[in-house]
């Protein structure tokens, strides 16, 4: 099997990937094309004022039903192919396609007048398609062949050594026979032929090789922002260790193991532990989205989001009841169709959900889940009536390390990046995360949040 396939282009999933949407894009034009030949063929003489004669009438039908049948074969056959460069693959396929229509449309131009058709410039427009998909040495062989074959017929023509199919009422004066005209038209097609091919031959390369340098460039940044995560976890991970030895010794003086300590004294370290716990937690965070940014694939099964949402309310039990919140789930789902997804991922993500939602919810407030059914998927809404978040800070909420403000004058304790591990958690699943506020349980002095999300079934 000759290799039409460039070096560069061998393990390059966007070229074989345009090659393939191209042979689709060309059977289903082919199919327009045989609807256009047989309106033509039927409708000429009423709308054109030309007739055609019974060997043309049958010439012409043979090639439009030929054109169809190949068509059809083709469409069969193209879902078999392998993109494999040593084998039948989309660029042989394309050129099957390529030598079968220049074959049909010189029938057509032949039983059309030759020289004489306006079909002839239809020549063109193949040597440019031709130009987007095939090699240079393959698309300027078959240009050359074809100017060669069309020159042939219309000379053949020219000494009668063979038949000119004329199409009555096209022309008022036979033209197949002025050697100064064929002469002329045979040269202006043949240099328009071959500059097409040279150029768009051109234009198509270079775009191919401009979309692998891009996808090569985008494979070197996914590799440096795997190489910084590293880092960002090798650095951390080393901060962590003597936060964690800071915050134990901390626990010991403020538990009295070294003796009692003065009340002034001890409010400074109960600020310090506070604020190294913190510390511990921000470390956390940022361990946990940087493991979660290195995994290319996340573990799949059959998840029901209910139990997703029983298993984090019964962890966040003592803190509901420590709030007094009301916590109310609404399953409005018909069928309770499960999701393909990573449960403990999506834990994660539900319980900082939650979390936040009982944080910044005062003592007795009210906490909503509601589950609804979506067109191939399901919808997720967790509203409360907290303190909300301004409408200035909507659009950056889910950043990393971003606080809203309200939050940040209210003292309230964070590290900033819980948002934003909720959001890659469900790009992860295929899904969507959005927020509003005020949300639906909004009170006069508490606007709410609610956040929804939607995950693919």
């Amino acid at each position: 099997m000759i290799s039409l396939v460039p070096s560069w282009a061998v393990y390059y999933d966007e070229f074989w990937g345009a090659i393939g949407r191209r042979n689709s894009w060309f059977i289903k034009l082919r199919y327009g094309a045989v609807a256009m030949l047989f309106v033509f063929i039927v409708s000429s003489e009423f709308l054109l004022g030309i007739r055609f004669t019974s060997t043309q009438l049958l010439a012409l039908t043979i090639i439009t039903c030929m054109i169809l049948v190949y068509n059809g074969i083709l469409q069969s056959i193209r879902i078999y192919l392998k993109c494999d460069p040593n084998k039948f693959n989309p660029l042989h396929f394309s050129l099957v396609q390529m030598i079968l229509d220049l074959t049909a449309l010189m029938l057509l131009v032949y039983f059309t007048g030759g020289i004489e058709t306006p079909l002839s410039m239809l020549f063109v427009f193949h040597m440019i398609i031709g130009s987007l998909i095939l090699p240079g040495t393959v698309i300027y062989t078959i240009a050359v062949s074809v100017i060669v074959i069309f020159v042939g017929i219309v000379f053949g023509e020219y000494i009668n050594l063979l038949p000119h199919h004329a199409v009555v009422g096209l022309l008022p004066t036979p033209l197949y026979q002025n050697f100064k005209f064929i002469m002329a038209y045979s040269t202006v097609i043949g240099f328009v032929m071959f500059m097409s091919v040279v150029l768009a031959n051109k234009i198509a390369n270079q775009l191919y090789r401009i979309e692998q340098e891009l996808v090569e460039s985008l494979e070197q940044l996914n590799a440096s922002e795997i190489e910084k995560q590293k880092y960002v976890m090798s650095v951390v991970h080393e901060i962590k260790t003597p936060l964690a030895a800071l915050h134990s010794y901390l626990d010991i003086i403020l538990q009295g193991f070294l003796g009692p300590v003065n009340e002034k004294v001890l409010s400074k370290l109960q600020r310090i532990r506070a604020r190294s716990a913190e510390a511990i937690l921000l470390t956390n965070d940022v361990l946990k989205i940087s493991k979660l940014r290195l995994l290319d694939e996340i573990t799949k099964e059959e998840i029901e989001i209910r139990d997703i949402f029983r298993t984090v309310l019964l962890k966040q039990r003592a803190n509901i009841e420590k709030k007094k919140v009301k916590v109310h789930i609404k399953d409005n789902r018909k069928e309770r169709t499960k999701i393909l997804g990573d449960s403990f991922l999506l834990e994660i993500a539900f319980s900082n959900l939650i979390s936040n939602a009982l944080k910044y919810t005062e003592d007795e407030g009210l906490v909503e889940i509601t589950l609804d059914e979506k067109e191939n998927g399901v919808q997720i809404e967790i509203c409360d009536n907290g303190v909300g978040i301004p409408g200035k800070d909507l659009v950056n909420i889910f950043n990393d390390f971003y606080r809203a403000s309200n939050i940040r004058s209210k003292g309230y304790e964070g590290t900033g990046m819980g948002l934003s591990v909720i959001k890659h958690v469900i790009e992860k699943h295929g899904g969507t995360v959005s927020v509003q506020s005020p949300s639906r349980l909004a009170l006069t002095n508490r606007p709410g949040t609610s956040f929804i999300i939607f995950l693919p079934t």
